[in-house]
């Protein structure tokens, strides 16, 4: 009987999959009657506990996979026996690629016990020394999955705690490593020490990167070997028989990969040293698929603190040595100043300064032409435009700044902080980089002559108190004095506002709003500006201007002149938006202004402007496969707004003016002030109208709710455009009358078309596409270098998005998918775009804006007369706000 029922349950086992788990509800039932000697084999129930002295036989394993290829045991690396772990290991090559109590190994007599609660291990003393968080029910059973996944379970077959969700160094093939989640390094190359190094590898939404203390030194974007797909938010990173690989989309679209051999089981993991790892285990043995980086200099500590790494001996390893003015440092593997009455400084909290007595102790050993630091290819400069002592002065001023590299070319500047690792020599073109170290004098670094230091300090102070008491009294008067005058000003502006609700200039001012770009003083942006004398665009809220910064880089700087509610709400929006956001098709905000009613947006500058005026101006015309990368960019944008971000975010505003180009025509979309940020529950959200004409979705004409398919709508006009090479709401150019049919099928009486040659080109192209003749839509600047074909792919997308049932319109990822040519091109239901025929028609009359109740009324009855034969226009649910074509 026994017999049978560890069969029954052993059989259920691999309809698990992926974390969830289906067996028979009968099967379960009878786990608890399984004796333990049974459930030793591949699944246990609690109140079981084992320690590695009662298994000893097996090598301390008391749980197997069904397919024989992992094992859980409290295991000793490297046949040690002062060091035991809670493992999983593969089998057939005795491989660790998980570990519970990695930075807290108990003794051969410490236990791993399993209750109703989770795991425990403990010591010999019955110290907990790990244990599994706090679950949302009883467990039933612990098994070890096909893929080495070990899993709590509860009645009802559901997994309440895995392995899987805790690494440790090392992915396996099936295991999935989500965004925020990190592998750890262990901290010795030997194999008996698993306890967490300080390297690590981390999947974040756009990439994997390899840090030491905080600062990256590998990209897998940067590696020639991987291939980026799609411009989607990576979810999580996953590895396969056949490559390593970042999904999107819950796995439906592959971000990034890098391609493999097949193999039948592979991992990667984060050696001790900082290299990734990917291996592949075949025929008993490993074999090494790709390392990361490859140049061992690359790595930031493979010399020890200071040495200088060259790759000359790369087929016996790094060459390390020590820089000039520095000597090895015995206890360690880096190096310390030659000079004995110098040392490297402590590193300090970054939010802390350096005093000035101690800064007068501080000097730099400067490391010489040819050499280079890791963290600068990875991290931007803290100012450009400066010299080689203006950036020791940061240094000096900063106690977390352990040295520094200057550009000279560029005036670049950059600090590294905390740290010191190893430092690349013999670096091609590096004359040009010159970097330093801060030491200090050993009087200083001493923890006596530290005490020493603060007596001296304290007499000082003393000496201070007496002499300086009413000194510092007047100026804390005076400081006083000034801040209630200003609050003062501050409440009586509220009181003469009417408006205590809206946003002062004060209240924004003590606003603290984190993670956001350099503030700048209006003065600064004024000079930048010379004054504000050239104007590069205009919109609603104010005008744009071209700026140079002192660190001579180009910007564009907005100032807001209209401080009405709108303005304000505008501006505040672009600071909590822009500032937080990063995507290679929006526009970057370098910096803002708050000072007095001045408020100021400073973007990066782009060189070609914005898309309408390359679009329809007099210059070189965009050829046809521009025009495509600029629809695919502008997607994309939008794509990662709806549905990148934490939170949804709506543009509102998507028009050509909003759409910037900078080098080799790259679109990126700006001008988030009208932007809505919704939370994941909610699909729509209410607001005044608001956005451009021409672009305005019907939806805000019915005062329905709004959602990311309004921007969608917006996005399909824009792409009219782009096909068209005109604004959608223009004058048709008589020689172009003759793609028109004599029945005149667009609606325009021959009468009023001869006289404005007025052409609304949405609905030219609505009837253009039911007649299949696409090539007379396109930009006639283009003749003869753009086909049918091309044509008609733009302009069924675009169709698509101008669907008058938002529910019809594709997303903005599925836009991108059509674009790109991984998804079928959807197919313009006619029925949802009739009311492009009552746009048209309404800008063939001879006064296009009139009064917005006549122009309802005379909509409901174009409405009523429209036959049972004719086309159907899908009725407003408000005729009051109808206002014609927008």
């Amino acid at each position: 009987m026994n017999l049978f029922l560890a069969c029954l349950c052993t059989s259920a086992l691999p309809l698990y999959s992926m974390g969830s788990f289906s067996i028979i509800p009968t099967t379960f039932i009878f786990i608890s009657l399984i004796p333990a000697i049974f459930g030793s084999s591949y699944l246990i129930t609690p109140n079981y506990s084992v320690s590695y002295l009662h298994s000893v036989e097996d090598y301390g394993a008391f749980l197997y996979s069904q397919n024989q290829t992992f094992k859980a045991a409290l295991y000793n690396p490297g046949n040690q026996q002062t060091n035991f772990y809670l493992c999983v290991i593969h089998v057939a090559s005795h491989t660790v690629i998980w570990s519970a109590n990695r930075d807290a190994p108990v003794s051969n007599s410490g236990k791993m016990l399993l209750s109703p609660e989770g795991i425990t291990v403990s010591d010999q003393n019955g110290n907990r020394k790990w244990s599994t968080p706090r679950l949302i029910s009883s467990v039933v059973a612990l098994i070890l999955t096909d893929i080495g996944n070990l899993v709590l379970l509860d009645q009802n077959n559901a997994s309440l705690w895995e392995s899987f969700h805790s690494p440790t160094d090392t992915v396996v093939m099936g295991q999935s490593l989500p965004v925020g989640t990190s592998l750890i390094s262990s901290v010795s190359n030997s194999d008996d020490d698993l306890s967490s190094g300080n390297y690590s590898l981390s999947v974040t939404t756009s990439d994997t990167i390899l840090q030491w203390g905080g600062s990256t030194y590998w990209k897998l974007s940067m590696d020639p070997n991987a291939h980026r797909n799609s411009n989607y938010v990576v979810e999580y990173l996953l590895v396969d028989a056949k490559g390593l690989y970042l999904f999107a989309r819950n796995g439906s679209i592959i971000v990034l990969q890098v391609n493999f051999f097949p193999s039948e089981f592979r991992i990667a993991k984060v050696n001790p040293n900082g290299q990734l790892i990917i291996r592949s285990y075949s025929g008993r043995v490993w074999n090494q698929d790709f390392v990361w980086p490859r140049d061992s200099c690359g790595i930031p500590y493979i010399c020890g603190a200071i040495k200088l790494c060259s790759a000359d001996g790369e087929s016996s390893g790094p060459v390390c040595s020590c820089p000039s003015g520095f000597i090895p440092e015995h206890q360690a593997s880096g190096c310390i100043p030659s000079d004995t009455s110098l040392s490297l400084p402590l590193s300090c909290d970054s939010s802390h300064n350096q005093t000035s007595e101690n800064s007068q102790n501080i000097s730099y050993q400067g490391l010489g032409v040819g050499k280079y630091y890791f963290a600068i290819r990875f991290s931007d400069p803290i100012k450009y435009g400066i010299n080689s002592s203006m950036c020791q002065n940061f240094c000096s001023k900063d106690c977390s700044c352990m040295g520094f590299f200057h550009r000279n070319s560029t005036g670049s500047c950059f600090l590294i902080h905390n740290h010191l690792g190893s430092f690349m020599s013999n670096v091609v073109g590096g004359s040009d980089l010159l970097g330093y170290i801060k030491i200090v004098d050993a009087l200083y670094a001493t923890e006596d002559n530290a005490d020493d230091s603060n007596g001296r300090r304290q007499v000082i102070t003393l000496v201070a108190l007496i002499i300086f008491p009413f000194v510092g009294l007047l100026v804390a008067a005076g400081l006083c004095l000034r801040w209630w005058r200003n609050w003062m000003k501050s409440k009586v502006g509220l009181e003469k506002s009417g408006n205590l609700s809206s946003l002062s200039s004060g209240d924004l001012e003590a606003f603290s709003i984190p993670g956001l770009p350099v503030r700048y003083d209006y003065e600064e942006l004024r000079e930048a500006t010379d004054n504000f004398s050239t104007q590069i665009g205009s919109g609603g809220f104010g005008a744009v201007y071209k700026g140079k910064l002192p660190d001579k880089s180009v910007v564009a700087v907005k100032k807001i002149t209209n401080l009405g509610v709108e303005g304000k709400r505008e501006f505040c929006t672009e600071i909590a938006v822009i500032g937080n956001i990063r995507h290679v098709n929006l526009v970057k905000l370098k910096g803002y202004c708050v000072e007095g009613n001045q408020r100021l947006l400073v973007y990066e500058y782009m060189n070609h402007g914005s898309m309408d005026r390359t679009l329809f101006g007099n210059g070189p015309v965009l050829e046809w496969q521009e025009r495509v990368d600029i629809a695919l960019g502008t997607a994309h944008a939008l794509a990662y707004l709806h549905s990148g971000c934490e939170r949804k975010i709506i543009h509102c505003d998507v028009k050509p003016e909003n759409i910037l180009l900078h080098d080799h025509f790259q679109p990126k979309v700006s001008d988030f002030g009208l932007s809505k940020l919704l939370n994941p529950e909610q699909s729509s959200h209410f607001t005044t109208m608001r956005g451009t004409r021409g672009y305005l979705a019907p939806e805000w004409l019915t005062s329905s709710g709004i959602s990311e398919k309004t921007d969608v709508y917006s996005y399909g006009m824009v792409l009219l455009e782009l096909v068209s090479g005109r604004k959608n709401c223009s004058l048709q150019p008589m020689q172009q009358s003759h793609s028109l049919d004599d029945d005149n099928s667009f609606g325009i009486s021959s009468s009023t078309s001869s006289n404005s040659g007025v052409v609304y080109f949405p609905m030219l192209a609505l009837e253009m596409h039911e007649q299949g003749r696409y090539l007379e839509l396109a930009d006639l600047r283009l003749e003869g270098r753009v086909t049918s074909e091309e044509v008609q792919k733009l302009v069924c997308i675009a169709l698509c998005c101008a669907h008058e049932d938002p529910g019809l319109r594709p997303s903005m990822g599925s836009v991108v998918g059509m674009l790109e040519g991984r998804i079928s091109l959807g197919h313009p239901r006619l029925e949802a775009l009739n009311f492009l025929r009552f746009y048209g028609r309404r800008f063939a009359e001879p006064c296009v804006v009139g009064n917005v109740g006549e122009q309802s009324d005379r909509y409901h009855q174009l409405n009523a007369s429209q036959s049972a034969s004719e086309h159907s226009i899908l009725s407003y649910t408000s005729s009051q706000q109808v206002s014609g074509p927008r």
